[in-house]
């Protein structure tokens, strides 16, 4: 069981299956939202995670169609993504709002085309160079 929630603690999830992959994603959306090098978020499937405290405060932003991001309307953290088209199942979620330890989870870089010009990857993660 992984539990997490945003900078005020306001919002709080569940996570009730094991994290078995993440990815860094450097795609100009990701580092804009975040305002860093790159956004790295857990992938779980839809029916392991649930709000535990705060879901009303949650707000949806549509990034593109199909793409949602979701954040805390209190403190502005960000919490989840996902594309309900491609992907209807699945989201993933922020995994610096973890508040329980993870290890032992496959990771790997994408969206390296878009990548910070002035961020270098030098890690030995697998990258994924989709456009």
């Amino acid at each position: 069981m992984h539990r997490g929630s945003c900078l005020c603690g306001t919002v709080r999830y569940e996570i009730d299956a094991p994290i078995e992959s993440a990815n860094h994603c450097h795609c100009s959306q990701c580092r804009k939202g975040h305002g860093a090098a790159f956004a790295t978020y857990a992938n779980v499937r839809r029916e392991h995670f649930r709000f535990t405290q705060g879901e009303q405060l949650v707000a949806v932003f549509q990034a593109s169609p199909g793409v949602s991001r979701t954040f805390c309307q209190h403190c502005g953290s960000n919490l989840q993504w996902f594309d309900q088209q491609a992907r209807p199942n699945w989201l993933s979620v922020t995994l610096g709002t973890l508040d329980t330890p993870v290890s032992d989870f496959t990771q790997t870089h994408i969206y390296v085309r878009s990548k910070a010009d002035w961020y270098c990857l030098n890690d030995g993660l697998p990258v994924d160079d989709r456009d």
